[in-house]
């Protein structure tokens, strides 16, 4: 691809290193904004400038928030002994958009995926044990997408977990196995938190 521009040139090769982003689909989107008022385009450098410089992350579920405790933590009507561990924040979003559960959330920041170089130590595990330990969580749900790598996570969890009083489900397989979660619709995934199984029945099946 011939540029005429070095500037052009530049921006598109940064937007392409975007996921799902090609470089005629960032040439796409860079003329795009060349055609907009100058002040969308810097409205919009300016809103990437401060979530990269200023976004926090929830010192307790490891959410993305704009404080040290996130919006979902500090609220005072969540069941706080009802935790529900998820891979990433678009699996809380995802679970928030149904309705379904009002509880609070553990995010792992991925999962354990060896051909990836991803293990137990590079995820959010050991304060999830700890919440355990203190004896305040009565139950664990484990919403990892239903992939191999979610339910090697989960069983590692689950084996670290064993011998504390807390109960562990998964939810319900109305998620197809293979999916990731954040594509599952909503009242699907609606259903699988409120039908949750027991995880010891979910090593059985």
């Amino acid at each position: 691809m011939e540029f005429s521009s070095k500037l052009l040139e530049n921006a598109v090769n940064e937007m392409a290193q975007l996921p799902g982003i090609g470089k005629r689909t960032a040439l796409r989107l860079v003329l795009h904004l060349l055609r907009q008022p100058e002040y969308q385009t810097f409205q919009l450098s300016e809103a990437l400038s401060n979530v990269r410089a200023e976004i926090n992350f929830c010192k307790s579920c490891h959410n993305i928030s704009d404080k040290e405790i996130c919006e979902i933590c500090e609220n005072p009507n969540r069941d706080s002994t009802l935790i529900c561990v998820v891979e990433d924040i678009r699996d809380v979003m995802a679970i928030e958009s149904t309705g379904s559960f009002k509880g609070l959330y553990h995010v792992l920041g991925g999962k354990i995926s060896p051909i990836d170089g991803i293990g137990p130590q590079d995820l959010n595990i050991d304060s999830l044990v700890e919440k355990v330990k203190s004896g305040l969580v009565k139950e664990l749900i484990f919403a990892m997408s239903p992939t191999m790598e979610g339910d090697t996570t989960n069983f590692y969890i689950f084996r670290q977990i064993q011998g504390y009083n807390v109960t562990t489900s998964t939810i319900a397989r109305g998620v197809a196995a293979g999916n990731e979660l954040e594509y599952t619709d909503e009242i699907t995934l609606g259903r699988s938190i409120i039908d949750r199984i027991p995880f010891e029945t979910s090593l059985k099946s």
